[in-house]
């Protein structure tokens, strides 16, 4: 079982806590995790573009000069791409681009992003976190006591509106539940922080 230090909000150490090797010990999978990241990004895209092709734009239904004789080029249309207002060649089109990926590898790349954070040293245990007024100095002291000053993701067993707030304005931390986690935010952060009690229910979940 892999072993990790727990610590307080002040940056010192409050003991260690073991990790379950099904949860936090996994073999890394570089291509499942690269297929979560890519379905995640997927399922967040609108696909709602879209411009005219020729056939919608209004207008043009008069050939704009008879064919030979006016030392023009040839023309057909005053909707055709290459005039001005004209359709677009090969326009984009509203689109589903959403991705589907079965349950069981879902969970497989959540616990191999994981299990490589621990190898890697960036997941970080807390023992908990309070903070009294709801303040951005507060999160701001611990965010320099863990050393959390790259991109971080904090996971809490609950929905603490103090720590929510404080946390809001500081661009490079973030603050979800632990239901919400999700193998994007683990690999898009350099660092992730869990309470112990949130380490408690994902190996609750996935153990």
């Amino acid at each position: 079982m892999p072993k990790i230090k727990v610590y307080k909000m002040d940056g010192t150490q409050a003991g260690t806590i073991e990790l379950s090797d099904k949860v936090f010990g996994v073999e890394y999978n570089e291509p499942l995790i690269h297929q979560a990241v890519v379905t995640r990004l997927a399922n967040e895209r609108q696909g709602t573009k879209s411009t005219l092709t020729r056939t919608e734009v209004r207008g043009g239904g008069r050939k704009p000069w008879r064919q030979k004789g006016t030392g023009n080029a040839r023309q057909g249309s005053i909707r055709a791409p290459q005039w001005i207002k004209g359709g677009v060649v090969f326009a984009p089109k509203p689109r589903d681009f959403s991705k589907d990926m079965n349950k069981k590898a879902k969970v497989a790349a959540l616990l191999s992003a994981l299990s490589k954070k621990v190898a890697d040293g960036e997941l970080v245990v807390i023992d908990s976190l309070e903070v009294k007024e709801g303040k951005t100095k507060e999160m701001v002291a611990f965010q320099k006591a863990l050393g959390l000053e790259k991109s971080a993701i904090i996971y809490m067993d609950n929905d603490d509106v103090k720590v929510i707030r404080a946390a809001q304005n500081i661009q490079k931390l973030s603050t979800l539940p632990v239901a919400q986690i999700s193998t994007y935010e683990i690999v898009a952060n350099a660092k992730v922080v869990l309470t112990k009690a949130a380490v408690k229910k994902i190996e609750e979940v996935y153990a």
